[in-house]
């Protein structure tokens, strides 16, 4: 059985200690004495071994252990390994890792109590504390509850209700209050570049109601998806039942050009202002490309416009379904912009579609309020939507260019990707510390997701790690802590002895030993 120990005198061995402020020598890992004798995965018996030393009161809180590429040499493992082994354990409580400080003991991790004598009255467990409930809110997907604009939306219910006429209080038309559709008309046109007409408008809850509305009208066969996205989409149409091929993604957006080798695909879906969650917009010539694609195979492109108004570096992209308002379907809602608490949400249709949907949706509107469509209405055509949009845009701006300023200034080894737009930042993380990362964060009492949870289950193209953060979800009082607490769950470089690029490779290598 192999047996191997970590101590001054291997290879890559710590420097000396140094004084700390108390005046203690800080262990620097040289009476660390890890063995690695017992069976399993590397990983796991290099856990095992660190809590027991840690349990033990061996590795006292505040003890500083080697870096990552010193303790692999020393076990002859791969540093890939030491770095999950640190990582999950820093989620568990076990370790803290800063940046400029190496990875040390926690000082919550308390040793554990000597045996007792039947004598010996109990003493109480001393566990770490962790969070039942999230005390942060970084979930993607949700605008600021407190931002809901009560006044304006309360004064456009009183003018709509007011004004409306007696016929709107009867069974809805399940194509939507003409007033809304008009409301809608107008400003898409304006704010997003949608070519339509009240008469190619359906209403409907939102998008996850079209989506529902239009697998059982408009989608026969396979529909091509975008490798990452909401795994709630692709399980509604599943249970279509509609099968789902991915695309992959790069810089430039979806690779249309996939398309070309799914003959048996007619119909896309895509987010192309904002490709959710990853955050890259769908370029020109890709637009372009798979406009092109539908025609050519009598097919149609659904566009998830989720968040098209908040683009904060330049005026808002307009929309791929002006370059084709026939084969191009448009899906909003106000979920991103108001609250999902307003069920209302919107399909521009080509012609000969309308009637197959509100076939599907049936004679009478049973899933959207009258009263809340023509308080849109009323909000839409009065400005106050338009004032509350710029409103928020101008705070998701300043809460996202915070979180790059945190993010450079404390841990510049993880990078946000995507244009500067929406509610959402995707972080990049270190190969191999995605999990452990989310498991910090929820040690740090955060809620959010990691980037592999949107992945569809088929894509081939490299998984890289990385969390997505909601930084809209939390009220104007929550956002410095909760950026705070995220900033302390992040991982530390793979290697504080090497430079980035460099750790990178390294801890790119496959594990030998499992």
């Amino acid at each position: 059985m192999d047996k191997t120990r970590a101590n001054s005198t291997g290879p890559g061995a710590a420097p000396s200690p140094e004084p700390t402020a108390s005046g203690a020598a800080e262990v620097l890992g040289q009476d660390l004495h890890v063995e690695l004798a017992a069976a399993g995965g590397r990983r796991t018996v290099l856990m095992n071994a660190l809590r027991e030393a840690v349990r033990s009161g061996r590795l006292a809180p505040g003890t500083r252990l080697p870096p990552y590429r010193s303790l692999a040499a020393d076990l002859g493992i791969a540093r890939n390994t030491v770095a999950e082994a640190y990582g999950e354990l820093v989620a568990e409580g076990w370790l803290t890792a800063r940046q400029g400080s190496g990875t040390r003991v926690a000082r919550r991790a308390e040793p554990l109590a000597p045996r007792r004598t039947r004598r010996q009255q109990p003493e109480p467990a001393r566990t770490p504390a962790r969070h039942t409930r999230p005390t942060h809110n970084l979930r993607q997907g949700q605008p600021e509850d407190a931002s809901f604009p009560r006044g304006s939306w309360l004064a456009s219910a009183r003018r709509a209700v007011s004004a409306a006429p007696n016929e709107a209080f009867g069974p809805g038309d399940p194509q939507g209050r003409i007033e809304l559709r008009r409301a809608l008309t107008d400003y898409l046109a304006r704010a997003r570049g949608v070519r339509t007409s009240p008469e190619r408008i359906v209403i409907c809850s939102g998008f996850a109601h079209a989506l529902r509305l239009l697998a059982g009208a408009v989608l026969p066969g396979p529909i091509a998806v975008e490798s990452y996205g909401l795994p709630f989409h692709r399980a509604l149409l599943d249970a279509a039942p509609v099968a789902t091929a991915p695309l992959s993604l790069d810089g430039s957006g979806a690779r249309v050009a996939e398309l070309a080798a799914l003959p048996q695909v007619r119909t896309a879906l895509l987010t192309p202002a904002h490709q959710f969650p990853t955050g890259g917009p769908l370029e020109p010539e890709r637009r372009t490309a798979v406009v092109d694609w539908a025609r050519s195979v009598g097919g149609l492109l659904l566009e998830d416009d989720y968040d098209g108004e908040f683009r904060y570096d330049r005026r808002p992209v307009g929309a791929v379904q002006g370059l084709d308002p026939d084969r191009v379907l448009y899906l909003g809602s106000v979920g991103k912009s108001l609250s999902p608490a307003v069920r209302l949400g919107w399909m521009v249709l080509p012609d000969h579609l309308v009637d197959d949907v509100l076939a599907v949706k049936g004679e009478r509107e049973g899933w959207t309020g009258v009263l809340d469509q023509l308080t849109l209405a009323d909000l839409i055509t009065s400005g106050g939507y338009d004032r509350h949009v710029r409103r928020m845009r101008q705070r998701y701006r300043r809460r996202r260019d915070q979180l790059l300023t945190a993010l450079e200034r404390h841990a510049p080894h993880v990078h946000a990707t995507g244009i500067s737009a929406g509610l959402h930042a995707v972080l990049r993380l270190p190969p191999g510390t995605e999990r452990s990362a989310v498991k910090a964060a929820a040690w740090q009492g955060i809620a959010l997701d990691g980037l592999a949870s949107f992945r569809h289950p088929a894509a081939t193209m490299p998984a890289p790690d990385g969390l997505v953060v909601g930084y809209a979800t939390p009220s104007d009082h929550a956002w410095s802590p909760a950026l705070d607490a995220l900033v302390r769950a992040l991982p530390p470089p793979l290697d504080p002895s090497l430079p980035e690029s460099a750790a990178t490779a390294a801890e790119a290598e496959p594990d030998a030993h499992g």
